[in-house]
């Protein structure tokens, strides 16, 4: 069984080449432009949203099947095409070239797998069964998704500015470390999840930290 290393890319402005234009690329398609990727997609032919979403110039379309050199210049690159020959000869010039690939159709010959996501506003938390299969992935972020509930996007975002705030605030690292260890112990997400969290207002915030600065 191969060992992955969980990894979080920005792909914000990266080239990301995705030889296939069904449903397979579709979906990787949709979640690289989630990231802001610069996408490319070499297919003779595009799915319906695809196709919109070219026409709409999210996505930059090569209209003609793969050919060798098409993945000079990429950051990643996903094999997605219904020709598994096709997907190998991709998966073979990407380790030429010292690139990351995914193949869909055989996820063994390929550098990188694609894990099942779920996302809260700032959280984010991949799910992987290291080639198990995706169903079975789809399940457990189905599930994670019930503990996981939709008051951990405010709750992330109440840290954050009250992180934000304190670094800001705060020339001492001693007192910067105290309050941030006093931020972590708020029942704020309780409080979220019964409906009884009041929003503070900046004069609470700097209240709070005022408050909270001796031993």
């Amino acid at each position: 069984m191969s060992h992955y290393m969980p990894v979080m890319l920005d792909l914000r402005g990266q080239k990301v080449i995705v030889i296939g234009g069904g449903t397979v690329a579709e979906r990787r398609v949709l979640a690289l432009l989630d990231a802001e990727a610069a996408v490319v997609v070499v297919s003779p032919s595009l799915s319906g949203a695809l196709s919109i979403l070219a026409e709409a110039g999210r996505l930059n379309w090569l209209n003609r099947s793969y050919a060798p050199g098409d993945l000079r210049g990429a950051f990643l690159v996903y094999a997605a095409s219904s020709d598994d020959a096709v997907n190998e000869q991709v998966a073979a010039e990407a380790r030429s070239l010292g690139l990351p690939v995914n193949v869909a159709s055989r996820a063994e010959a390929g550098n990188f797998i694609t894990p099942g996501v779920l996302r809260r506003g700032r959280l984010t938390v991949a799910v992987s069964t290291s080639g198990a299969g995706p169903s079975a992935a789809a399940r457990i972020t189905e599930q994670l998704s019930e503990v996981l509930g939709e008051e951990y996007e405010p709750y992330l975002d109440f840290l954050h500015q009250l992180r934000t705030e304190i670094k800001r605030r705060e020339p001492s690292a001693e007192v910067r470390g105290r309050l941030l260890r006093r931020l972590s112990r708020l029942d704020v997400l309780n409080e979220m999840r019964q409906g009884t969290f009041i929003e503070w207002t900046p004069q609470d915030v700097e209240a709070w930290i005022a408050g909270n600065r001796g031993d």
